[in-house]
């Protein structure tokens, strides 16, 4: 049977306190798995980058945004709508650089780090949340966006606030077909 037309499917929530235990688990499983951080790390960026890629559909699913006319532009959806859509946060958004195709995402609250108190003894290069920057980059790339992110400062290391930093590489180029008369 076919869903009536006016309906919108319903999406089920899975509990904050669950995921963020869950994914705690996970990242200490790896830690155990690999010896080295840059292993996790690149471990936590690969999951996420397949998960964004994945993600952007529902994303653009659900919101209904438009098409995008800037890096600011951009920047500004994924903190106000993304964040605040998947995990419950609006982080600030910072310009970086006067070519404006750098930006930082300030989060003054970091849910995955709800029940963390600090990183694990002799792990002090790990990125416990490097699959957020996998999300972010999964996610623009499949809507033809290079770029670089990556976390600038981090509380479980010490730093004042936690910090996403997001530098577009280029727009890649959309091939335009004409139709043939």
């Amino acid at each position: 049977m076919s869903r009536p037309a006016h309906q919108r499917p319903a999406y089920h929530k899975i509990n904050k306190d669950l995921f963020v235990l869950t994914y705690g688990a996970l990242v200490a499983q790896l830690c155990k798995d690999y010896e080295k951080d840059e292993d996790v790390n690149q471990y936590l960026d690969k999951m996420g980058y397949g998960i964004g890629t994945r993600l952007v559909e529902d994303f653009l699913a659900r919101s209904c945004v438009g098409r995008c006319h800037s890096y600011s532009e951009i920047t500004d959806i994924i903190a106000q709508v993304a964040f605040k859509m998947y995990l419950g946060i609006t982080p600030s958004v910072t310009c970086n650089n006067s070519s404006r195709n750098e930006f930082s995402l300030i989060l003054d609250k970091n849910p995955l780090v709800e029940f963390v108190e600090e990183l694990p003894a002799g792990r002090s290069s790990l990125c416990y949340c490097n699959l957020l920057c996998g999300i972010i980059r999964g996610a623009l790339e499949m809507v033809h966006l290079a770029a670089d992110v990556t976390f600038l400062q981090d509380r479980l290391k010490g730093d004042s606030v936690t910090e996403i930093g997001i530098t577009f590489l280029k727009k890649r180029e959309e091939k335009k077909y004409r139709r043939k008369k």
